[in-house]
């Protein structure tokens, strides 16, 4: 079954939600030394980290108005509960498009 468009747009979310997590995981206890020994790295991390999210944002509220959502009530839903309510809107979305996929009708060409 070919992908659409909100698909798409939810996997770009996905990796990019990926990213920011790998990017706060490097400034929790266990790495976090690692990371500010070196002022570069610190900056890198962060900048990294800001467009990572910013991204995730974005890319789920295309997700949601190609689905014909509201694209600020997901968005706010991953902006106040980040990054637990992220995952939620992610999966919720999902799931609602596998729903609306799977009531429509398949196309079949000769």
């Amino acid at each position: 079954m070919p992908e659409t468009s909100a698909q798409r747009a939810l996997a770009a979310s996905t990796v990019a939600l990926l990213v920011a997590l790998g990017c706060i995981v490097m400034l929790l206890p266990p790495l976090v030394e690692h990371t500010v020994a070196s002022v570069p790295r610190v900056v890198a991390v962060g900048l990294v980290l800001a467009c990572a999210i910013g991204l995730h944002w974005v890319f789920l509220g295309l997700g949601a108005r190609r689905m014909a959502r509201s694209a600020a009530g997901w968005v706010a839903l991953a902006v106040l509960l980040f990054p637990i309510g992220s995952a939620m809107a992610l999966i919720l979305l999902g799931w609602f498009d596998d729903e609306t996929s799977a009531r429509q009708p398949a196309v079949h060409r000769a």
